[in-house]
């Protein structure tokens, strides 16, 4: 990366932070918790085109945060033994079952059946007590008495209560547009006002109507919230309730609780009449009430109101709650804020001195840059995910997005193709050395290029929340096979040429691993295995190390060696399937070290490439089988070797041909199964056949193979710190969502904002991971042997190779294998 390059993106990157500053410090300083944009403001970002509320209606997006779909189990998490209360009209009634649907469907829809139109409910289930009451006019004393039951623990309750509400929703107002003709809006006044005391948030002249959000039960603010009046569809009405309920009447009510809720303090949800704006089909067919998926959605507004603070400290990540929540308190925020500013000490300390000029003993040490990077690299995740700094999003998946996203891609990558610069490799005389422009198979900017372009692949899977579209998720899971594939067959190859199986060579590939996804659980409050890519590699690559280590002296031994791989791949994978081992490990990891895993999602993770590495072991055995009885000569060769060499051009195109049919074959069983789950099962079985045909035709001839895409190449040697940092400064809310300035248009949407937002948090985010690649590189290398990494240059540093392994064509020409010990591999 050159210094122009370089300093472009440091711009970029300042230009970032201000922006971002600018917006959460300034235009959001009134509500930085986005609490108030929750309760008054959004749009949906999946509205219908057609009457279809199946597909429809799913996703509401409040301005700057991301708004969380409640279950049974959360709503019980968050409220206890408190008990959910609603009073009003129909309306209200509808957020009722709502919520009682949330907890248990089933016997909701039972329950509704039977329910009577204008009279108190009750529902239980699951712990959790939900209460209607009917008072479409808020005047009743039921109503008053709730109210000062909630607010003041001196007033007695009553015999027949359930105890004190969590949460209290009032709404109302039709009725009286239903059935006043002249006073019906003084009507809705004192009755308002006569609640309005005990609905205001009391508060003291400085405090705003939202304060900061507290996951601590004995700070949570009260939360009584008022429902807007209802505006119907109005051509859908019936004619009685059409010539009653009209814009004249209905307005009015909403103005005046508009100006109440300025005036008075009063939590008014304002985003509920936003889901039905200007879109008929929100609306049942009496164009009164709203379908099911609205009204849900409205009460998950209610549910991120009161619950988010509280689980978000409770449950941790994923911190995909991210409205009306302060993430962690601040002694937390302190703590976890320590460590990356004193790795980042040299670079804030460097900067600070002078923009050229470097501290004497701190940064003119290569490792003292290192280590500031990772330091700012760690702080920038806290400050873009655990923070307010930048704005969250939810992810919406779109067919032409996601479609846009990729040819954008590949075009790039077509327009950056080069031809590979020619090697020098040993002669037949081994004192002479030959300028050979043929590249090997699966050479490194071929494997550069290959992991570069899947990594886009994924980066676009999960940006765009393609993980719901089969076919997508289908083709996602043959990539990381084919990572896992690369890392059983470049080890192989260098296990068995190069019999280097010191400690030192060990450490620096686990090291370099795993330093990233070591430090980012410590700063984020997450855990290792989330990360699940570097700690998958590295139990593959201890099963290869550990396959080619026993009785290395008969790896020579074909026999030999293929009956190790095989007595690997049956032990290894009872053990993955063992219903005790692995929780029995992390149990005493537990009780240890305070180390909480997911047994469940670490077998899942395993299992689905369970025999891919071993393909990849074998698929090297048979590489540098071939590979040798192809080398030139000296000696006459077995007539079984002799044969293959003869029919060598045969072979070949064979291979071509049954390569070319794989694909289709493919596509068509792949389209058989009815979800992922079902495509699960198949995939450890089913995924070498697409990785080995793509692999013979990649290297099918010499323009294949001798050209490649710079850029996908360029992305290929930092995929490990783009597949981790991706999770916290380019995703959001661990993978859950979207960064965003929160500067570009209203909506999020691609064409409006997004899509602006996508190109600038795009570039800092590849820059620091190219950053990270070679801090990561400098400090394995520090760890493994300080001496020889002292005075290392860091850009020399990046040029070494890092998964370095060159393999001969298998045309014939002399065999290259070169894996760096001292950096080791990075697989993704």
């Amino acid at each position: 990366m050159s210094q122009t390059v370089r300093n472009a993106c440091s711009v970029i990157f300042l230009l970032i932070l201000l922006s971002a500053g600018y917006r959460r410090y300034l235009l959001d300083a009134h509500d930085p918790y986005k609490c108030q944009a929750l309760l008054t403001r959004g749009h949906w970002l999946d509205p219908p085109e057609e009457p279809d509320s199946i597909r429809s209606f799913h996703h509401w997006q409040p301005p700057g945060c991301m708004m969380h779909e409640y279950t049974g189990k959360d709503i019980r998490s968050c409220l206890g033994d408190e008990r959910i209360l609603f009073v009003g009209d129909s309306t209200v009634r509808q957020l009722f079952w709502a919520t009682a649907r949330k907890v248990n469907a089933t016997a909701a829809n039972e329950e509704m059946r039977d329910a009577g139109m204008h009279e108190d409910l009750i529902f239980r289930a699951a712990n959790v007590v939900i209460e209607f009451i009917w008072d479409p006019f808020l005047n009743s004393s039921s109503l008053r008495h709730e109210l000062l039951f909630y607010l003041n623990d001196d007033v007695e309750d009553s015999e027949d209560s359930n105890g004190k509400a969590g949460l209290i929703t009032v709404g109302g107002g039709l009725w009286y547009a239903r059935h006043f003709e002249s006073d019906w809006l003084d009507q809705f006044h004192d009755s308002l006002d006569y609640l309005a005391p005990l609905l205001a948030v009391r508060r003291s002249p400085r405090s705003t109507l939202y304060p900061t959000p507290s996951g601590k039960r004995q700070d949570l603010t009260h939360h009584i919230y008022l429902t807007p009046v209802q505006i119907p569809l109005y051509d859908a009405l019936s004619p009685l309730r059409a010539s009653r309920m009209t814009p004249a009447k209905i307005n009015p009510m909403n103005e005046y609780l508009y100006n109440a809720s300025r005036t008075k303090g009063l939590k008014v949800a304002w985003s509920h009449s936003l889901m039905t704006w200007e879109s008929e089909y929100a609306y049942e067919e009496s164009g009164l009430h709203v379908i099911d998926n609205v009204s849900a959605r409205r009460v998950d507004v209610l549910f991120n109101m009161r619950c988010n603070a509280e689980l978000t400290l409770s449950q941790g990540y994923p911190f995909d709650k991210t409205c009306c929540s302060a993430y962690e308190e601040k002694d937390a925020v302190r703590g976890r804020l320590f460590p990356p500013l004193i790795l980042a000490a040299p670079i804030i300390v460097g900067f600070w001195t002078h923009y050229r000029r470097r501290v004497h003993g701190v940064l003119s040490s290569d490792l003292g840059q290192a280590i500031g990077i990772l330091g700012f690299v760690l702080l920038y995740c806290f400050l873009a995910d655990r923070t307010q700094l930048l704005n969250k999003s939810q992810k919406q998946f779109s067919r032409q997005e996601f479609l846009a996203l990729c040819v954008t891609v590949l075009v790039l990558g077509l327009l950056s193709i080069r031809r590979s610069v020619a090697r020098t490799v040993a002669g037949r005389d081994a004192q002479i050395k030959e300028q050979v422009s043929d590249q090997p198979f699966l050479s490194r900017d071929q494997t550069d290029e290959w992991k570069g372009w899947m990594q886009f692949a994924i980066l676009i899977y999960h940006y765009t929340g393609a993980s719901s579209v089969l076919w997508i998720y289908q083709l996602i899971r043959i990539l990381v096979a084919s990572y896992l594939f690369m890392t059983g067959f470049g080890h192989t190859v260098f296990f068995y040429r190069k019999q280097n199986f010191t400690l030192r060579r060990t450490a620096s590939v686990l090291v370099r691993l795993n330093l990233l996804s070591c430090l980012l659980p410590y700063v984020m409050a997450t855990d290792y295995l989330f990360y699940y890519f570097a700690p998958l590699v590295t139990f593959w690559y201890m099963v290869v190390y550990l396959t080619m280590r026993i009785c290395q002296s008969r790896n020579a031994s074909t026999s030999f060696l293929l009956g190790k791989i095989a007595i690997s791949a049956v032990i290894v994978t009872s053990l993955v399937r063992s219903p005790t081992l692995f929780e029995k490990i992390f149990l005493l990891l537990e009780d240890t070290c305070q180390i909480r895993w997911s047994v469940k999602e670490w077998r899942f993770r395993l299992q689905l490439d369970n025999y891919i590495v071993y393909i990849g072991m074998l698929a090297a055995i048979v590489y540098i089988k071939i590979s040798d009885i192809l080398r030139p000569q000296r000696f006459p060769t077995p007539d079984k070797m002799g044969l293959i060499r003869r029919h060598w051009s045969q072979i070949r195109i064979l291979s071509v041909i049954l390569a070319l049919a794989v694909f289709p074959g493919f596509c068509i069983f792949a389209r058989s199964f009815e979800d992922k789950f079902a495509y699960n099962r198949w995939v450890p079985y089913i995924s070498p056949f697409p990785i080995i045909s793509f692999i013979i035709l990649r290297n099918s001839n010499r323009p294949f193979r001798n050209y490649y895409s710079s850029i996908f190449a360029w992305l290929g040697r930092c995929s490990l710190e783009t597949f981790t940092l991706q999770f916290h400064i380019w995703l959001a809310a661990d993978t859950k969502g979207l960064l965003s300035l929160g500067v570009f248009g209203r909506k999020p949407t691609y064409i409006d904002g997004r899509y602006h937002d996508l190109l600038i948090l795009t570039i800092p985010f590849l820059w620091l991971s190219w950053l990270t690649a070679d801090a990561t590189a400098t400090v394995t290398n520090w760890i493994i042997d300080p001496k020889e990494a002292k005075g290392m240059s860091l850009r020399r540093t990046a040029a070494l190779p890092t998964k370095r392994f060159e393999l001969e064509s298998m045309v014939g020409k002399a065999f290259v294998c070169f894996v760096d010990g001292e950096v080791g591999d990075q697989t993704m």
